[in-house]
């Protein structure tokens, strides 16, 4: 698919600020999004949508169809009849500045627990009806995953490994009984699903009033310990206990000296293939019905994966194994025709890796905090780029343009001066305006570095287990100023989001 020239901002919905300890699919989403038009950017990326499990990263949900219910708008929810003003009184004195998410879970949690009650006792006959025809639509994922969550919370959380064999293993009697046994948690767990989609469709839906189109993201791999394994533990390598045999992972990089150990189970490309990648058509009809664009996360995986020893602490030692390659991506295509994907092909990459990008006609990634380390060939470097790319200032991964400044030796920081005629004052809109006046595509940027903010609103450190992920935006920073500067660069570098009502308003 060819996309047109323009440009956005990474912020993940769980960044907006807001009163109830994460952001959400309020008020303050809409702000954003009308914030972004003004802004004239015409996209908004976002992280993995999912339910967070292990250390709250989007990297690691428990399913990859479901939603995060940390999402669900309180707000929303009031207006709607489903909660009351008492029902929020005595919420925790959340901080401003970043998630908590020991506070939050429980919290949210309850609260939307009190809403799936006062909907049975007292919501309209079309909320119900509109409730039992999302259930019907969604039951080849929901219901598996409505009692996989109601299990882990029988089970006080524990890995579905660590149950009673019969429902490890999905004994048909086992799972027949859980059914009786659990049927009004399953319900609870279904009512968060329909809360939360409705809400993202309402906010998709404006957003595309607002000419604003939304990148997503598909994680290559899933986590172990959720729905989408312990449904369909044919399609992972595990052992008869149902533990990975061998995990995903990444060797020694940019990012770690001893390799990224992810611990995501791998798949057996060959029953994948076999019955023509059913599930992963699933899942990419999925996502599409959410989001505009995919940002398909290490995209390297399907070209050749980076296999580790289940029993191993670190990701040093492991092999290399051809993924899926073309075929993968043609079946998907005869089935769903052009997709709208970026290719996430940052890390070690190899010739093959390439090629089937290139075969596909994806645009790959650049990020320019990676491009001053070297010298003039740095492949990051603007001056390399191709039309087909997609530019960063820096992802959710890496350090913010001011925090990569502080970090980095002088030899890296004096390249960047020169190579940028800059003194080194501003550098995170120094490097926003070489992504904007680049070649690339799409040029985008977290909203930290439009805030020219330092390494304390990076969002992760890979290989750390916790205390990432918890980044909230100020709630004053969407200012009428910023917007102007924002939409300065895109006039001045062909990024406008041009529309009937922009061009009028510029009259």
């Amino acid at each position: 698919m060819k996309f047109e020239r323009l440009s956005g901002i990474l912020l993940h919905p769980t960044s907006l600020p807001g009163p109830y300890g994460i952001g959400d699919l309020g008020p303050q989403s809409y702000q954003w999004v009308e914030f972004l038009a003004r802004s004239e950017c015409g996209l908004w990326q976002i992280l993995p949508l999912g339910p967070t499990g292990y250390g709250d990263s989007p990297y690691q949900c428990f399913s990859a169809f479901a939603g995060n219910p940390l999402l669900v708008s309180p707000r929303l929810l009031w207006e709607e009849g489903l909660l009351q003003p008492p029902d929020l009184e005595n919420s925790p004195d959340f901080p401003a500045e970043r998630v908590d998410f020991g506070a939050v879970i429980p919290w949210k949690l309850s609260i939307l627990d009190q809403a799936y009650l006062r909907f049975h006792k007292s919501s309209t006959a079309s909320l119900k009806q509109e409730y039992a025809s999302f259930k019907a639509q969604h039951a080849d994922w929901l219901d598996d995953f409505s009692l996989f969550m109601a299990l882990k919370e029988a089970h006080a959380g524990r890995r579905w490994t660590d149950w009673a064999p019969a429902l490890r293993d999905r004994e048909p009697g086992a799972l027949k009984t859980a059914w009786q046994q659990y049927s009004q948690d399953c319900e609870r767990q279904a009512f968060r699903q329909f809360l939360f989609f409705r809400q993202w469709s309402g906010l998709r839906e404006y957003a595309a009033t607002q000419h604003i189109k939304i990148i997503g993201d598909i994680p290559i791999f899933v986590a172990h310990d959720s729905a989408d394994v312990w449904a369909h533990p044919e399609h992972f390598f595990l052992d008869n206990s149902g533990n990975p045999t061998v995990v995903a992972g990444v060797p020694p990089d940019y990012f770690s000296k001893t390799g990224q150990l992810w611990g995501n189970p791998l798949y057996r490309w060959d029953v994948h293939t076999a019955d023509g990648y059913s599930w992963w058509l699933k899942r990419f009809r999925a996502v599409l019905s959410q989001v505009d664009i995919v940002r398909l996360d290490h995209f390297r995986g399907f070209a050749g994966y980076w296999e580790v020893p289940g029993n191993a602490s670190t990701a040093e030692i492991g092999r290399w194994l051809p993924g899926p390659g073309k075929h993968f991506f043609e079946t998907l295509r005869s089935a769903l025709g052009n997709l709208p994907i970026i290719a996430e092909d940052l890390g070690v990459i190899t010739p093959d890796v390439v090629a089937l990008r290139e075969s596909l006609g994806l645009p790959g990634m650049k990020v320019l905090v990676f491009a001053f380390s070297s010298d003039p060939d740095n492949p990051f470097l603007p001056h390399n780029y191709e039309q087909n790319c997609v530019v960063y200032t820096g992802t959710h991964d890496n350090d913010t343009a001011s925090g990569w400044y502080r970090r980095v030796s002088e030899k890296e920081r004096s390249f960047y001066r020169k190579y940028l005629a800059r003194e080194g004052s501003n550098v995170a809109w120094d490097l926003i305006r070489a992504c904007w006046a680049s070649v690339a595509v799409f040029a985008l940027a977290p909203m930290q570095d439009f805030l020219a903010l330092g390494n304390e609103g990076r969002m992760n450190y890979p290989g750390n287990p916790s205390g990432n992920w918890s980044w909230r935006m100020p709630p004053e920073a969407l200012t009428d100023k910023l917007a102007l500067s924002i939409q300065e660069l895109n006039f001045l570098y062909s990024r406008r989001l041009v529309t009937s009502d922009v061009d009028q308003d510029r009259s």
